[in-house]
């Protein structure tokens, strides 16, 4: 066996053994997700003072859906004394005039609304929160993205859980304003249903470390002061402040039955976007915190969780090369059949797909939702289809290549008759990428008839996923690209 046969056998091992390995701590978060205990809820009407809370709406450029989300903040049933909302508004264009109109509406019927701008972007939306939080009044800080639509009791089911001193950040769960939109948010929805159900409560129910997710939460003031403010050196400002916070002894609390309705993107370019942000800002959070957390007075398993929970956008590019390196590995296994006991650890991606069967179950049982096997199945194979473009975003995060904060763009679509072929902030799918995500559906179809020739099913499943995941990405990008 020649080197380049070695060097191909141990980079394939050493990404099936990640990939394993990050399912096993997903199966044991579902473990934990079962052995829940059920909350109960606070008697509200016992309640008698409640606390002084503002409300950060951080946005930028925002016109198809500022209204919508403020209309919903104005109708929090809170105590209108204790209620501070602040509009940290970098926009640049008519949102600044929409959003100018609707505050003096709401300030006039008596809501204490203030619409802060800044004379630059800098730090984006870290920077924004930042400096809202120098006139913040409350002693708690309700965060929402500019596309989520929280209920009018969401201040009222968050507030009342924190019941200690110690709780410095109450998450809330995402709902989705167009799940049923497309297959695209459909898939999109699938995904972030298993976070914040099975990984989110798995994490609370061990004591584990977890994650603001950004917005749908409340933070105690004191904590985020605690644990040095919001900084914005990382794309992921909410995972960064999180594990500050968490190093520092603060608790987070998350509460599964409550639900923030937000709209998910409905184009493959503002997906793309999207999944850039976050998996490159979770590898730049890794890069600043794994070592401190590996030294952290915490118990091993805890560590070991918050490992896997930094490294987890490190799954694309270990899936990016199983991916790719399994073509050659089919002709390896031919050539050299005396190490047939080797390629038998390929059976790792069978205990792997098991694995991550149960967990996405589990949350979908959860959820009541039906089609599990072919939307499993799909979110399966887009999600390998993404791994090309995250894994560029991972690399860059590593490396510690700095890029600017990209909003995904929000088009207000809730019904399927909602379009957004004619707004504005379009992000278009064409590069480079797009091209390579096209030949390398040819290359996994050239993975099947290899693995036909050579008379070797075993990854032809395999293969099957990877051209369905490839060639959707690429489809989108071009069909979505050519209707802009």
């Amino acid at each position: 066996m020649g080197t380049l046969d070695l060097i191909v056998l141990l980079l394939y091992g050493i990404c099936l053994a990640f990939i394993f390995s990050y399912s096993m701590a997903q199966l044991h978060l579902t473990i934990l997700y079962r052995l829940r205990k059920p909350r109960t809820s606070p008697d509200l009407q016992s309640i008698t003072n409640w606390p002084s809370v503002t409300v950060q709406l951080p946005v930028y450029n925002e016109r198809y859906v500022i209204e919508r989300l403020m209309d919903a903040v104005a109708a929090f049933d809170y105590p209108s004394e204790k209620l501070q909302i602040q509009l940290l508004d970098d926009s640049t264009d008519d949102t600044y005039q929409l959003i100018r109109e609707k505050a003096e509406h709401y300030g006039q019927l008596g809501l204490n609304i203030q619409h802060i701008q800044r004379r630059n972007r800098e730090g984006y939306k870290a920077g924004a929160l930042q400096h809202g939080l120098t006139s913040a009044t409350g002693d708690f800080i309700a965060i929402f993205d500019a596309d989520f639509v929280p209920p009018p009791d969401f201040l009222k089911k968050t507030i009342p859980a924190f019941t200690d001193v110690q709780i410095g950040v109450v998450q809330a769960r995402w709902g989705h304003l167009n799940s049923n939109y497309s297959l695209l948010t459909r898939l999109q929805a699938f995904g972030l249903n298993a976070h914040f159900t099975v990984e989110q409560t798995g994490r609370a129910t061990g004591g584990h470390f977890l994650n603001f997710n950004g917005t749908a939460g409340v933070w105690r003031k004191s904590c985020i002061q605690d644990a040095g403010g919001w900084q914005a050196d990382t794309l992921t400002e909410d995972l960064d402040l999180s594990y500050r916070a968490q190093l520092k002894g603060w608790k987070f609390k998350y509460l599964e039955n409550v639900t923030a309705p937000a709209e998910l993107p409905a184009t493959m370019g503002a997906l793309k976007s999207q999944q850039f942000r976050w998996t490159k800002g979770a590898a730049e959070t890794s890069r600043k915190h794994l070592f401190t957390v590996l030294r952290a007075p915490v118990s091993w398993l805890t560590k070991l969780h918050a490992v896997f929970h930094l490294l987890n956008s490190s799954v694309f590019v270990c899936v990016l090369f199983t991916a790719i390196l399994s073509v050659p590995v089919l002709f390896i296994k031919h050539q050299q059949p005396q190490l047939a006991f080797l390629f038998k650890t390929g059976s790792l991606l069978i205990l792997s797909l098991v694995a991550l069967i149960y967990f996405y179950w589990t949350s979908l049982r959860r959820q009541k939702t039906v089609r599990f096997i072919p939307d499993f199945f799909m979110f399966l194979s887009m999600s390998m289809g993404l791994s090309l473009h995250n894994s560029l975003a991972v690399l860059e995060g590593y490396i510690g290549h700095k890029t600017p904060f990209i909003r995904t763009p929000k088009y207000n679509i809730v019904h399927r008759s909602d379009s957004w072929q004619k707004q504005g902030y379009r992000i278009e799918s064409i590069n480079p990428i797009t091209v390579l995500e096209g030949m390398l559906a040819v290359y996994f179809c050239y993975g099947i008839a290899a693995g036909i020739q050579l008379r070797d099913f075993g990854l032809l499943p395999f293969h099957v996923m990877l051209v369905l995941g490839f060639g959707t990405v690429f489809f989108y990008s071009l069909f979505h690209s050519r209707r802009v």
